[in-house]
C-alpha cells in the first residue's frame, strides 16, 4: 500500500471511520466510552473515525467488540 500524504486519505479508511462513528453513536456512546472499552486513547477513536489512522487488525477487532458489533459486520456497514 503506498504512503498517504495527509492531505490525501485513503477512501477505505475513511468509509471505516465513518461507519465507526455511526454504530457509535446509534448506541449514544461517546468517543471517551468507546476508547475506555477498547482500550485505546480517545484521541485515537477520533483519528480512526475521520479516516486519518490505518487499524491494526487487533485493535479494530476491539473496537467492534467494544461496539457490541464483529469485525465483519463494521466491513459489511462500510460497504467494504
Amino acid at each position: 500500500m503506498p504512503n498517504l500524504s495527509k492531505n490525501r486519505q485513503d477512501p477505505a479508511l475513511i468509509a471505516l471511520g465513518e461507519a465507526i462513528r455511526r454504530i457509535r453513536l446509534s448506541k449514544d456512546i461517546s468517543q471517551e466510552k468507546l476508547a475506555l472499552l477498547a482500550e485505546v486513547d480517545r484521541s485515537y477513536v477520533g483519528r480512526v473515525e475521520r479516516g486519518d489512522n490505518n487499524v491494526a487488525v487487533l485493535t479494530l477487532g476491539r473496537l467492534a467488540h467494544a461496539l457490541e458489533t464483529t469485525i465483519a459486520e463494521l466491513m459489511q456497514e462500510a460497504k467494504l
